[in-house]
């Protein structure tokens, strides 16, 4: 059993690769096959349907973000909202460099999911873990409403890492500049303006 899981993780990091490399278009069984470096008609066998191969692109990006966000620092409560705004600037940096690839594969199924709804599915369950480290990360900062900011902080870090990757725009901002700029963010959670 334990060859079966590591082959099929190893055809699910080809599905990335392939994904970050031809698009939603050049994923095919085949494709995923020679990125691997396996006999044709492997991946069919261990993924029978485009679904099931998708579903497994997606599980695999998720374990890969687990892996990153465990390696980051824990925080005891009350945080240090510098060391928030560090954690969290070089989790971007590490995806914009290092996890490009698995960003690249992530936004071409992001897009997918808007016209298949059962991987529309499988994404928001994988999304609930960067959710749930994020409302952690708030709560020991001591954010006034983490459970709603939570969301915003994450699609905050999502766009830049788009932006980064795969924007119209020159942004382009060293690690320190966005810590600086997740700082003004956290300062805001923590002491929201009310008019």
């Amino acid at each position: 059993m334990a060859e079966r899981t590591t082959r099929r993780q190893e055809l699910a990091d080809a599905a990335i690769s392939t994904l970050a490399r031809a698009g939603m278009r050049g994923l095919t069984h085949r494709a995923v096959d020679e990125a691997a470096g396996v006999p044709t008609g492997t991946c069919s066998y261990y993924f029978r349907t485009r679904q099931a191969l998708l579903q497994a692109a997606v599980e695999r990006l998720a374990e890969a973000d687990i892996a990153d966000l465990a390696d980051r620092p824990v925080m005891a409560e009350p945080a240090d909202i510098a060391q928030v705004a560090t954690v969290a600037a070089d989790l971007v940096e590490r995806w914009v460099t290092a996890g490009r690839e698995r960003m690249l594969a992530r936004y071409e199924l992001s897009l997918e999911s808007t016209r298949r709804p059962e991987l529309h599915a499988v994404l928001v369950a994988a999304g609930k873990a960067h959710r749930a480290v994020a409302q952690d990360l708030l709560t020991a900062a001591g954010a006034s409403d983490p459970p709603s900011q939570a969301p915003i902080f994450v699609a905050f870090l999502d766009g830049l890492v788009f932006d980064h990757l795969a924007g119209a725009g020159a942004l382009r901002l060293t690690t320190e500049e966005l810590r600086r700029h997740l700082l003004d963010l956290l300062y805001g959670f923590i002491r929201p303006f009310h008019s």
